[in-house]
C-alpha cells in the first residue's frame, strides 16, 4: 500500500533498533551566543542550547547563498536518532509516503497528512503500544496538509482539511476511522502555487478558524507598488505590510468563521508559516515561519513565534525588525518601525516545518509547557544544518528566546541525510511523535529516566 523506498528504509531501521541508543551530550553546557550560535550540523547534540537575537546577526550578504540540496540516503548500519539522556527513540510506524503533518484526536487515534499522495491516514494504537498500523481515511485530496478537529475540546463533529488550495471538513465523531458524511468544502479558494502548505488551527473558543497561507515567491520579485490612488485604496480596511498581485492573501495568517465565513487577514509579513498551532496555557496563536534565501547563510534566521492580530513580521520588504531587504530598498519606508520582532530566532535556513506545545506528564516537569519544533532542513547554506528537532523552553508562558537541540543525528555528511523531520505531535502516552517525509516512518520519543 505503501511507498517501496520507505519499506526498504524501514527494513534498515528496524535491525539498527536492536542496538541500544546512546544519545550524544553537547560539547559544552554553556548558553552559545553570538556567532557560536551559528553552525552546522557537526556541532548539533542533545542539550546543545542556542539564542540569536537581532543583534547577532550578521551584516547584509557577509557570505554568498550557495545551493546545496541534501541527497536522502539509507540510514548508516546501527544508527537510530539521538536525543538527550533518559530518552528511548523508537520506530512508531514505517512504509509510509512522506508523511507530513501529523495530528492526535482527542481519543488518542493519529492522523497523518501524505501530502504528496494526496490522503489523509488514522491509525488507532493499542493501549500501551509503541508503534502503529495506518489506513487510509479520505483520499483524492490536492496536498492535503494542516488537520484539525472541531470544535476544540474532548467531543468533535468535524474533522478540517486544509489543502494547497481549499480547506474542507468532514463530519467525525471520535472513534470514526472513516468519514461519517460527504466532505464539505468550507474554504473554496485559497492561493495556490509556490509555497504550497496551508496549516489550520481553531482558537481555544472554536469562533475562529486560522489558515496559514505561504508566499507565492522568495521576495516577491514581481510585486511593484502600484500608484498611490490604487495602493491607498487596497490598503483601506487592511494590515500593515498586506501584499498585492500575485502576492495577495499571502505571507499571511487568514482567519474565517468555522463555516469559512467572513475572511480577513490576521497577520502579514510572515514568508512561509508552514506549522500553526495554539498555545494551551495562554491560547496564543504560534506560528513557524521559513524566512526567505540569498542573502547569505547566515541571512535572516527562520523563526517560530507567537502571532499578533493585526502585526507585520517583515517579509518581503523587511526581516527581522527594520533590516530592509536589498531587492525592496526604498520601497516601504512607511512599515519601518512597525515591523514585529519574532519571539524566538532560529538559525537561518534550518526550514522549521511543525510545531507544537508539550502539556503532557510522561516528560520530566521542566519540559511542560515548552515547545518543539522540527526542522526539515534547507538547502541555501554551504554547511548543512536543521534536520532536527528543538525544544523551545518557555518560563511562566513566555518564551526565553533560547532553543535547544533535542532529536539530532540524522546527518551523515556534508551532502548526505538519512531522515527529514517535518511535524511534531503528543500522543495521549506523553510521548512525542515526529513525522520523517525522507525515511517515510514516524518516530517515537519515550522518556525512561536516567
Amino acid at each position: 500500500m505503501f511507498g517501496r523506498r520507505a519499506l526498504g528504509f524501514a527494513a534498515a531501521i528496524l535491525l539498527a533498533s536492536s542496538f541500544a541508543p546512546r544519545p550524544a551530550l553537547a560539547d559544552d553546557s554553556g548558553l552559545r551566543t553570538g556567532e557560536t550560535a551559528y553552525g552546522d550540523w557537526r556541532t548539533d547534540a542533545p542539550g546543545v542550547r542556542r539564542k540569536i537575537t537581532p543583534a547577532d546577526l550578521p551584516a547584509l550578504l557577509a557570505s554568498r547563498s550557495a545551493a546545496n540540496p541534501s541527497r536522502i540516503v539509507a540510514p548508516p548500519a546501527g544508527a537510530l536518532p539521538k536525543a538527550p539522556p533518559g530518552f528511548v527513540v523508537s520506530l512508531f510506524a514505517s512504509g509510509l509516503d512522506a508523511p507530513r503533518v501529523i495530528r492526535v484526536a482527542p481519543n488518542g487515534d493519529i492522523f497523518v497528512a501524505e501530502s504528496a499522495a494526496g490522503r489523509v491516514l488514522v491509525a488507532r494504537p493499542a493501549e500501551g503500544a509503541t508503534s502503529a498500523k495506518f489506513e487510509v481515511f479520505a483520499a483524492g485530496l490536492n496536498g492535503p496538509f494542516g488537520i484539525a478537529f472541531y470544535p476544540p475540546g474532548p467531543d468533535p463533529q468535524y474533522i478540517y482539511v486544509a489543502s494547497s488550495n481549499s480547506v474542507a471538513r468532514y463530519p467525525y465523531r471520535n472513534g470514526d476511522l472513516a468519514p461519517s458524511g460527504a466532505r464539505e468544502i468550507v474554504v473554496p479558494a485559497l492561493p495556490s502555487g509556490g509555497h504550497w502548505t496551508r496549516d489550520i488551527a481553531f482558537s481555544l473558543d472554536g469562533k475562529t478558524m486560522f489558515v496559514s497561507v505561504g508566499s507565492g515567491s522568495n521576495v516577491a520579485e514581481r510585486m511593484t507598488l502600484p500608484e498611490k490612488a490604487r495602493f491607498d485604496a487596497f490598503s483601506a480596511g487592511r494590515p500593515p505590510g498586506a501584499a498585492w498581485g500575485a502576492e495577495e492573501n499571502r505571507a499571511d495568517v487568514l482567519a474565517f468563521d468555522p463555516d469559512g465565513a467572513n475572511m480577513r487577514i490576521f497577520a502579514t509579513g510572515l514568508r512561509n508559516c508552514s506549522g500553526l498551532t495554539i498555545q494551551p496555557q495562554t491560547g496564543a496563536l504560534w506560528c513557524a515561519v521559513n524566512e526567505r534565501d540569498g542573502l547569505g547563510d547566515d541571512l535572516p534566521p527562520d523563526y517560530a513565534t507567537r502571532v499578533r492580530e493585526g502585526a507585520f513580521y517583515g517579509w518581503p520588504w523587511y526581516y527581522i525588525g527594520d533590516h530592509e531587504d536589498p531587492s525592496h530598498k526604498g520601497e516601504r519606508p512607511d512599515l519601518a518601525g512597525k515591523v514585529v520582532v519574532p519571539d524566538v530566532l532560529i538559525q537561518p535556513h534550518s526550514a522549521p516545518l511543525g510545531i507544537v506545545f508539550y502539556e503532557a506528564s510522561q516528560f520530566p516537569a521542566e519540559y511542560s509547557g515548552d515547545a518543539f519544533v522540527a526542522l526539515h532542513g534547507s538547502w541555501n547554506r554551504a554547511k548543512r544544518t536543521g534536520y532536527k528537532v528543538v525544544r523551545l523552553p518557555f518560563k511562566d508562558g513566555r518564551p526565553t528566546g533560547e532553543y535547544d537541540d533535542f532529536l539530532t543525528g540524522f546527518v551523515v555528511d556534508d551532502s548526505s541525510v538519512w531522515a527529514r523531520p517535518v511535524d511534531v505531535a503528543v500522543a495521549h502516552d506523553g510521548s512525542l511523535l515526529v513525522t520523517d517525509d525522507g525515511g517515510g516512518v514516524i518516530w517515537r520519543i519515550a522518556y525512561k529516566g536516567r
